[in-house]
Parts: C-alpha cells; sequence; structure tokens
C-alpha cells in the first residue's frame, strides 16, 4: 500500500475548530493597535462606569467582530454584572428584531414575535436591567443593514438615551459597519449622544493575509498537508477577494476535499474545487438576508442582465407597485451588498441613464435564490 494514501481511520486535520467561522485565536496578528483601542474603550465597566461608545469600521473579512469578541471574552473575567452581547443585524435587520434578541438575553425569556410593540418590550428590557443592576455593553455587528429600512438611528437613539427614561440603566454601544462602498452616516440628534472611538480595520496585506493562513495551517493541519505553493493559491483566492472567511473556508473545504481522495496532501485541485463551493456559501449568506422585495428585484436583474434602470423600474412596479423612491433604495441595497454594478452609460438625458449589470454569475445566484 502506497505510503501516499490516507488510511480510512486516519485524518489530515489536527484540530478542526481552527476552520471554524466564529473561531477566536489565541494570537489575532496585525490588529494590536485595534485591539487596544477597543480595549481601552471597553475598560471603564471594570470600575463600574459605561464603556466609550465604539464605530468600528472596515471591509468584510478584516477582523471586526473577531477583534470585538476577544476583548469580551478578556474583559468578561473580570466582572459579573455586564451583560455582554452581539446582534448580527445582517439578520436582525430591523428595530424589533434587534429589541427582541437584546430582551432575550437580559431576561432569559423569549419574546413573542407579534401583537408585542417594540415600545413594550423595550421597556421590559431596560427594567429588568435597572432590577437585577445590570450594565449592558452591545455591539450591533453589520449596522449598515439597519440602515436599508431606517432602523438604525430609531435603534441607536432608543439606546444612548435610555438613561434618560430609566434612571440607572448603563448601556455601551459597538456599531459595526462593513464597508461596502454605500456611505453611512447616522443623524444627527444620534451622533450628539453617541461620541464614539473611531477604529478603523483596513483590507490585509498580501503578506499578512499569508502570515494568517499559514497560522491556521499549523494549528488546524498536521505537518505537510499543505504545501507552500499550495498555501500561496488559496492566499492569492483571498487577496484577489478581500474577505479573510473564504481563505478559511478555503482551507476546511480543501482539506476534506484532499480526505475524500484518500490522499494526505492537499493539491492546487483540491483548492480549486474547494472554491466553487466556498464562493456560493459567501453569495448565499448574503442573499438569505434579503427581503422578499429585494430578492424579487435580484431576480429580475438575472432574468434581464445589463438592463437599464429605466426599463427595471418598470418590470419591478408591475410584479410589486412599489415607486421609485422604494425601487431606488432597493438598487442601492444590492449594490451595497455586491450583488451588482451600476454604470452610468452614456445614454439618455445627458447621459445619465444606469445600466444594471451582476457582478456574479447569474447561475450561482439562481442556486441561492
Amino acid at each position: 500500500m502506497s505510503k501516499d494514501i490516507l488510511l480510512w481511520d486516519e485524518t489530515l486535520f489536527k484540530n478542526a475548530e481552527v476552520l471554524e467561522i466564529d473561531h477566536i485565536p489565541e494570537h489575532f496578528a496585525y490588529r494590536d493597535n485595534q485591539l487596544q483601542a477597543i480595549k481601552y474603550s471597553l475598560k471603564p465597566v471594570i470600575n463600574g462606569m459605561n464603556p466609550i461608545n465604539c464605530l468600528i469600521s472596515g471591509p468584510p473579512g478584516t477582523g471586526k467582530t473577531t477583534a470585538v469578541m476577544k476583548i469580551y471574552n478578556e474583559i468578561q473575567e473580570y466582572v459579573d454584572d455586564v451583560i455582554f452581547l452581539k446582534v448580527n443585524c445582517q439578520i436582525d435587520s430591523t428595530r424589533f428584531a434587534v429589541i427582541s434578541r437584546i430582551y432575550k438575553q437580559v431576561t432569559g425569556v423569549t419574546p413573542p414575535t407579534s401583537g408585542v410593540s417594540f415600545r413594550s418590550l423595550f421597556d421590559k428590557t431596560m427594567d429588568s436591567l435597572v432590577e437585577n443592576d445590570s450594565r449592558l455593553v452591545l455591539t450591533l455587528d453589520d449596522i449598515n443593514y439597519l440602515f436599508y429600512e431606517n432602523h438604525a438611528d430609531e435603534v441607536m437613539y432608543s439606546l444612548l438615551r435610555a438613561h434618560e427614561h430609566y434612571p440607572g440603566v448603563k448601556i455601551g454601544v459597538i456599531a459595526v459597519v462593513s464597508d461596502t462602498g454605500a456611505f453611512y452616516q447616522f443623524d444627527t440628534k444620534v451622533t450628539s449622544v453617541f461620541l464614539p472611538e473611531e477604529i478603523e480595520f483596513p483590507r490585509y496585506e498580501y503578506s499578512e493575509l499569508q502570515g494568517i493562513i499559514d497560522d491556521r495551517i499549523k494549528n488546524a493541519f498536521y505537518p505537510d498537508v499543505i504545501p507552500a505553493e499550495v498555501r500561496d493559491h488559496i492566499v492569492q483566492y483571498v487577496d484577489d477577494l478581500g474577505d479573510l472567511r473564504i481563505g478559511i473556508d478555503l482551507l476546511k473545504r480543501a482539506g476534506l476535499n484532499a480526505e475524500k481522495r484518500a490522499s494526505r496532501f492537499v493539491t492546487r485541485d483540491d483548492v480549486d474545487n474547494a472554491y466553487e463551493s466556498s464562493k456560493l456559501l459567501h453569495i448565499c449568506r448574503s442573499i438569505r438576508s434579503l427581503n422578499s422585495n429585494e430578492k424579487n428585484l435580484l431576480r429580475l436583474i438575472v432574468d434581464n442582465n445589463n438592463i437599464y434602470a429605466g426599463n427595471l423600474y418598470k418590470s419591478f412596479h408591475e410584479a410589486t407597485e412599489h415607486g421609485y423612491t422604494y425601487f431606488y433604495k432597493l438598487i442601492n441595497r444590492l449594490y451595497a451588498a455586491r450583488h451588482i454594478d451600476v454604470e452610468f452609460s452614456g445614454q439618455g438625458k445627458r447621459g445619465r441613464s444606469r445600466l444594471i449589470k451582476l457582478k456574479t454569475s447569474p447561475s450561482d445566484i439562481l442556486k441561492c435564490l
């Protein structure tokens, strides 16, 4: 039997947990300044004070959420009256969904999905914090998803001014914005009380990606499973897409592909085959967060790729009866989520007609839809 053949009871993975998306690495490389800034902002909770609010921004897959959770875990050891909570606004994308998530964490009770108002849940949540003498440190992850239906300002204002209506309430907010090319700005009534420490997470450099992927390989796999040229092939994929999460998923899937072949080594073909699945997973995760009208509009674009905005609006209006203002909002949402490109075509009045085209394969989008 060849020594290169993996036996049925053997595995290439030394510690597969390292390749899970929610894994928090012990050594978080290339983010020392950002970690120190978050730690500085949250440190006051150790002394019974409110933390300094934070606004964390940067492209997707640059370590923003992982950094927050790492500092959460560190500070949690020193306090027992603070509730640390992260709300994923890509999933909980309305003010009611956000307060429902907070209510469940604070009270330990799952709220009803209907028949109760935002204000009622908010009141009960604040009362519970006061009665239990608890403080809340809340991270609104991917808060840009709250902007699409104009819920961001309402949520932020309610939380940041809560102490005025519920004496004794102490809440700190970390707003995490994924920079997708769209510009998000809070209302002045929010910015006047938010006053955050602004922390930027830049895109990783190629050499940094190489170091991070290298570290995951050493911790996740047995020695020599992934040759250097295969590692660099993965890093190139990640560098092209700009999202480290895809690279970690690629490592996991490529390793599983090699095991399926009973091979002791991962090859470039294993990575390429894994990329097709990993890429689709990334697209599907994003499409899952869209509402029904956004999905319907995306399907119209799939059916009519490279279509003028005016023609697309006519089809959308006929199908839904929604007006142009709402249509324009959905177009901006799909653009921010990187599903479409919007280009001025040079046609129409003053050459301002816009051409709508997909950024990814129509067949991939249809699979996810």
